[in-house]
């Protein structure tokens, strides 16, 4: 007996980005005003400036709708035409219906009464990239046509506002992309793992239920180790540094991001900083600051970028993906 296997396209690719921020924007002098710190300190150590935090009764709900109806409009992929969602998030405000349940349905997806696939990823900081990389997959393979795939985050509401070590960190907001099928790859294999023996480096644990991090255990791993993965992923998709355009890691501070563009010889290149007025928003932080520069203009269309997350769990997954060709966008804008 011989099973049949569904057969997908050859490829795949990023056809629109969204974002969405709460409106609430709270500066590092608003901190010195609750803990034992200064707008000083916070940018020399982090080199953030500005973060947004959720207003009461704000969920991940409410950020990945707008910011996957944003890449919606972005693709000019009709609605009809999705049939798989996938949120990676860490903060969900329900465990059932899922995240993704709830986006489908705010956004009317389906056709005839069949939804969508639905799904959320927690892998903490690295999660966009395992779902975008589900969702290549799934398209690639035939379970699915188009995707819409969102990192979206609330961390306010596991954060500690009175621990400097972590509270000057953590922020809220959701980045989107829609994946459609390709003649030929636009969105390279992901890399994907675990470092063993780091699983309490950064939690959200009983009893507390907030955020951790060993801040000197991160630091080392992205100094000593982020430059190898980063290296293997672009080496799995058959490129090389020279070839990258745009550096998309996890914002997760900028004293990380700096010596990890430094290390890969990409500090010439354009290397997303959004850190410094968005904090870092774990599984979002990829995909909101890669939407909202690709939005402004700073990101041209059709090049390749090196989507780079790690974090919690202790998780890291990357992929190369070329940035949208300019469908459904100002292609003028952001033509290279």
């Amino acid at each position: 007996m011989k099973l049949t296997l569904a057969q997908g396209p050859a490829g795949t690719e990023i056809a629109g980005l969204g974002h969405a921020q709460p409106a609430r924007i709270m500066d590092n002098h608003e901190l010195e005003g609750m803990m034992d710190t200064s707008d000083e300190w916070i940018r020399q150590r982090t080199g953030i400036v500005t973060r947004h935090i959720a207003g009461a009764g704000e969920t991940v709900v409410d950020l990945a709708i707008p910011a996957a109806r944003m890449a919606l409009a972005d693709s000019a992929v009709a609605a009809r035409d999705v049939d798989l969602v996938v949120v990676a998030t860490t903060t969900a405000a329900e465990r059932s219906p899922n995240t993704a349940g709830r986006v489908a349905q705010a956004l009317g997806l389906g056709v005839d009464g069949r939804g969508p696939a639905i799904m959320d990823v927690n892998t903490a900081c690295s999660g966009f990239e395992y779902a975008l990389g589900v969702a290549d997959q799934a398209i690639r393979s035939g379970s699915a046509s188009h995707a819409i795939v969102v990192g979206a985050e609330t961390l306010s509401a596991v954060t500690d506002w009175t621990d400097r070590a972590t509270a000057v960190l953590t922020a809220d907001g959701a980045g989107a992309a829609v994946v459609r099928p390709s003649e030929t790859p636009r969105i390279g294999p992901v890399v994907w793992g675990s470092e063993g023996g780091m699983a309490d480096a950064v939690t959200i644990s009983p009893p507390s239920g907030r955020f951790f991090q060993n801040g000197r255990e991160v630091l080392r791993w992205a100094l000593t180790k982020a430059p190898e993965r980063a290296r293997e992923i672009v080496a799995r998709a058959g490129l090389g540094l020279d070839d990258i355009q745009v550096l998309a890691a996890h914002q997760a501070n900028l004293r990380i991001i700096e010596p990890l563009a430094e290390a890969l010889g990409l500090t010439d290149r354009i290397v997303i900083t959004d850190v410094t007025e968005s904090g870092n928003t774990s599984a979002a932080s990829v995909p909101l600051g890669l939407s909202k520069w690709w939005h402004t203009g700073k990101i041209p269309a059709d090049v390749p970028a090196l989507l780079f997350g790690f974090g919690g769990g202790f998780t890291y997954a990357g992929m190369v993906a070329m940035t949208p060709r300019g469908t459904g966008h100002d292609a003028g804008t952001n033509s290279p």
